[in-house]
């Protein structure tokens, strides 16, 4: 048999292959993570009420994040599936209409983007300075978002294959080109005309164009063990079907983050509109705890597909095991950075007094929520890799739209704008129960008896 490079899921130690698989991951992730909080502070030093617009926005860029990187994660999962099955015909089918389905998915959020921009802030807001701004972001966004698509498909390509320190270069290359162009655009400089939230819009594009351009030459030069070609992305229904079979409920489970988003954001502007500035900016920061925390599991879930396709029980619970140790790590970090440092924080997004006062304690409770989290973010990605991301998806809407929008309504009645943000912790603490209870129930119908056939 031909001896490929994706045989290091199967052969190399976990404690050396889960660390050198995730850490090109997470660094590239951590500057995703920059990019996200450079951005917002640039414009926040716009306005208050331009750094509220792209808040506004901010459902609809994940909702966008959620359709291409759960269609990613579809793919990474049977892809890693037939690789370690050693069916690599299937394999190159799958990565071909992987790309097809993300196509469709990019024109889908064009047309949208397109005719419902305007409406879509005025469910929000009568304010016409937050109204128009966020409008035209949102239509920049979304109407040139291909660059999005595509990168996210061809680095998850290419990490599934273990190339992952090739996934970095693409995404850092889209980051650092965002972070470069973003005072540019937004403040005018260098001679560039002076733009505003618009410019923060077309940084990101130009950004996203730059990482899909990059990990498409690098599939084509670096990636021999899946073929790509755009003639042979004929569509077939079975493949599909695996691919959106982990894909849908990864992408719903990732949308219902968009709705409980939309959600909170409607709860909290009836107080003010600096306390969605407020949210705004947390999911802006605690994307520097969680980001790493993705960058494990991503490369934790092609190594549990790759060895549950290969039969080998132990290579799956050590590498869960080990993927556990590291992301509890970073959470216990970045929950000790966001209980000592909660004001410095703040201050990074040009927060005067009324905004300090709303944010600090709720970045302080809603932090208590990261050990959970972590755990659960682990439990969730093996539920993708073994093919069951219905429980993953069942987690997500009991936590998020069940538990957490009632409670934070609830509680905003009860309690007020400080007793809102109580209500991540009521549900973080139920999910966490609920992915330990849904794991011991997937261990025992699937990694319990893998080894017995082998030996069949």
């Amino acid at each position: 048999m031909e001896n490929r490079q994706e045989n290091i899921m199967g052969t190399r130690p976990i404690n050396k292959l889960l660390p050198s698989m995730a850490f090109p991951i997470m660094l590239s992730m951590l500057v995703q993570a920059m990019y996200n909080v450079v951005d917002s502070i640039f414009v926040s030093m716009v306005s208050e009420n331009a750094l509220t617009s792209v808040s506004l926005i901010f459902p609809v860029q994940n909702l966008m994040i959620a359709v291409s990187v759960g269609t990613a994660v579809g793919i990474n999962a049977l892809l890693s599936r037939r690789l370690g099955e050693k069916n690599y015909h299937a394999a190159n089918r799958v990565a071909n209409n992987g790309i097809l389905v993300t196509l469709l998915s990019f024109v889908a959020f064009a047309i949208f983007g397109a005719l419902g921009s305007d409406l879509f802030l005025a469910a929000f807001t009568s304010n016409p300075e937050i109204a128009q701004a966020g409008a035209d972001y949102m239509r920049i966004v979304t109407i040139f978002s291909l660059g999005c698509f595509v990168e996210i498909t061809m680095e998850r390509i290419l990490q599934v294959t273990g190339k992952t320190v090739y996934q970095m270069i693409s995404q850092m290359t889209g980051a650092v080109v965002n972070i470069i162009l973003d005072p540019i655009m937004i403040f005018g400089l260098l001679g560039c005309p002076k733009m505003g939230v618009v410019g923060a819009a077309v940084a990101t594009v130009i950004g996203q164009w730059c990482g899909m351009a990059v990990a498409l030459v690098l599939n084509h030069w670096k990636n021999h063990e899946v073929r790509l070609s755009f003639a042979d992305m004929k569509p077939h229904a079975h493949t599909i079907r695996g691919i959106y079979q982990v894909g849908l409920p990864s992408i719903i489970m990732q949308s219902i983050g968009s709705v409980m988003v939309f959600g909170m954001n409607k709860i909290l502007i009836s107080f003010t509109e600096t306390a969605v500035s407020v949210f705004g900016v947390y999911f802006k920061l605690q994307s520097f705890v969680f980001m790493p925390v993705f960058g494990v599991t991503n490369a934790l879930i092609p190594i549990v597909g790759y060895n549950y396709g290969a039969r080998q029980r132990k290579r799956i619970t050590d590498s869960i095991r080990l993927a556990t140790v590291m992301s509890t790590a970073i959470m216990a970090l970045g929950l000790v950075i966001f209980q000592l440092f909660p004001e410095q924080l703040l201050l990074l997004f040009n927060a005067k007094e009324d905004m300090l006062s709303i944010g600090v304690p709720a970045l302080r409770l809603i932090s208590l929520c990261f050990l959970f989290a972590g755990v659960g973010i682990v439990l969730s990605s093996v539920f993708q890799a073994l093919g069951d991301g219905l429980l993953s998806l069942w987690i997500s809407v009991i936590r998020q739209l069940l538990l957490l929008l009632p409670a934070a309504f609830v509680f905003s009645k009860l309690g007020g704008l400080g007793a809102v943000w109580y209500s991540f912790l009521f549900a973080e603490c139920f999910g966490f129960a609920l992915s330990l209870l849904f794991f011991r129930y997937l261990y025992n119908k699937k990694i319990r008896h893998v080894e017995s056939i082998q030996f069949d």
